[in-house]
């Protein structure tokens, strides 16, 4: 491609030589030239992609939540809000995925192979590639084609006092003793490697934020922001969300709540002494959730003093739905330890976390829509069509390289550092981002471990849990998958049990034997 100023010199010297009437046409030309911003290298975006974990689908305000998330809802009202954004449902799976731009049986999950980074391919396109939060990977990102990286190659760790993964660059990194939390310190490396990086080269931020997961640790004045805030419990809470939730436009208005499953007490059967302890651990993560918006705003604030907020495209996804698991420590409960004390080790478990799923079934690593959606945010000032739409259209995790690439001018290659790579599986989100109807994926396949998976084509999905049978829904007129319809819809029950065969031998991804006892109970 010639650059701007030799356009500019052979317009130039078209029009001096040219008749009247071919100077106005060569006017029109010029002006259509340089207004043009697919034309123009400088007006490629920077990239900020940023991925929390364990985040329920309607905890931030902007998705339904009490959580208070302000910059997060502004990018939202500036930008596009995805109403079914797919994620992989596990830390690990979704970041394979995100990197890859394949599915993470592709790829052999943390080991990255057969395939070319994210980081890789913005490079190839002349962008700078920072990292800080959190890899989970094998390797480590310098390796993977970060230039700069800050954060834990573990894939979860004690927010005040770090572990001995943390890295800076390549080199170990020594946690201080006091003064730590690793969500403002993820920020801080972030921004300063912003200030170090070429001015004249866009840059793809990765910030990948280990809050909300679990241990539940948090500044004093974040946990006392929401004490008391969830003694109303989680059958209101859930009340009051789908409200919400609603009246944005997130759900449809006939969406019904998913049962309160069978293993969670009703809030009212909780003795005092119990709910004031869950109170506090809803607080905490609401706490943690608070902390990554106010360094989001940090970083925005960065952006927009250096002036390169207006061309920057932010993205935010939750690695996975709410996550269930209680992993609370007994020291933390024998001393009564506090969240903001360094030496505890809370979680929360189900109770909570289908509220913050809501409206949605199921949790972290299940492929039912609790486990794998996430509210997922765009915001582009310069190149949203659109902003404050919210998009029903179904997009996944393999999208992410797809749109990078695309947006920075790279064709996806066959062979990187020398060995092949495999067959790129996402479609770029840019026409999303234009205001378009983007063409949809033929289907959409979820797997973990070959213990949870399912289907998407078109509005139906095929999804079981626990090497259970299958079931089948329309999540068009069922988001909360309530109405198996395997029996009514025999035949495409049948096909689509075999399409997902097919693909996932494609992709590797062996699926267990399957359980043929009784279906898992939904709830009561």
């Amino acid at each position: 491609m010639r650059s701007d100023s030799l356009y500019c010199e052979l317009y130039v010297l078209d029009f001096m030589e040219s008749t009247p009437m071919m100077r106005v046409f060569l006017a029109v030309l010029i002006a259509s030239y340089l207004s043009s911003p697919t034309l123009q290298a400088n007006d490629r975006p920077n990239i900020v992609l940023i991925v929390v974990d364990d985040m329920g689908f309607s905890d931030l305000g902007c998705f339904g939540g009490e959580v208070s998330t302000p910059n997060l809802d502004q990018l939202a009202s500036g930008g596009l809000r995805f109403t079914q954004f797919y994620n992989c449902a596990k830390c690990e799976t979704t970041r394979a995925t995100l990197l890859s731009g394949q599915y993470h049986p592709s790829v052999g999950i943390g080991k990255l192979e057969n395939c070319m980074t994210i980081a890789e391919g913005m490079k190839l396109g002349g962008y700078t590639t920072l990292m800080s939060g959190k890899w989970h990977m094998n390797s480590t990102p310098v390796e993977r084609g970060f230039d700069r990286y800050f954060g834990h190659l573990s894939g979860a760790c004690n927010f005040f006092k770090g572990d001995n993964t943390f890295r800076l660059d390549d080199k170990p990194f020594d946690v201080p003793d006091e003064g730590f939390y690793t969500t403002d310190a993820d920020t801080d490396y972030a921004i300063e490697f912003l200030k170090g990086a070429d001015a004249d080269k866009p840059f793809f931020l990765y910030l990948a934020y280990n809050a909300p997961h679990y241990p539940l640790q948090a500044p004093r004045e974040e946990v006392e922001k929401y004490r008391g805030k969830y003694m109303m419990g989680w059958d209101e809470l859930r009340k009051t969300r789908l409200a919400r939730m609603k009246d944005l436009g997130i759900v449809s208005p006939n969406c019904p709540l998913s049962p309160r499953p069978d293993d969670v007490p009703a809030w009212d059967e909780m003795s005092a002494e119990q709910k004031n302890e869950q109170d506090l651990l809803m607080a905490t993560y609401a706490g943690m959730i608070d902390r990554v918006d106010q360094n989001i705003g940090r970083l925005i604030g960065h952006l927009k003093a250096t002036e390169r907020y207006e061309n920057t495209l932010f993205m935010f996804l939750s690695d996975n739905g709410a996550c269930p698991f209680q992993r609370t420590q007994p020291k933390t409960l024998k001393n009564k330890l506090m969240p903001w004390d360094p030496e505890s080790y809370w979680t929360y478990d189900k109770r909570w976390a289908h509220a913050c799923n809501t409206p949605l079934r199921e949790y972290k690593q299940n492929q039912h829509e609790g486990g794998i959606s996430t509210a997922f945010i765009a915001h582009w000032a310069k190149g949203i069509k659109a902003p404050g739409t919210i998009v029903s259209q179904p997009a996944h995790l393999v999208d992410l390289m797809a749109t990078g690439l695309d947006l920075a001018g790279v064709a996806y290659p066959d062979t990187y550092g020398g060995k092949s790579v495999g067959k790129a599986q996402g479609l770029s989100l840019a026409p999303i981002f234009a205001g378009h109807h983007r063409q949809p994926h033929d289907a959409l396949l979820f797997t973990f471990y070959g213990k949870n998976n399912a289907l998407r084509v078109g509005d139906w999905k095929l999804v079981n849990i626990n090497n259970g049978p299958w079931e089948l829904y329309n999540i068009a007129d069922d988001r909360t998958e309530l109405n198996d319809l395997s029996e009514s819809q025999p035949d495409r029950f049948r096909d689509l049990q075999l399409k997902w065969d097919v693909i996932a031998k494609e992709i590797g991804a062996e699926r267990k034997q399957a359980n043929v006892g009784k279906k898992k109970q939904k709830g009561k």
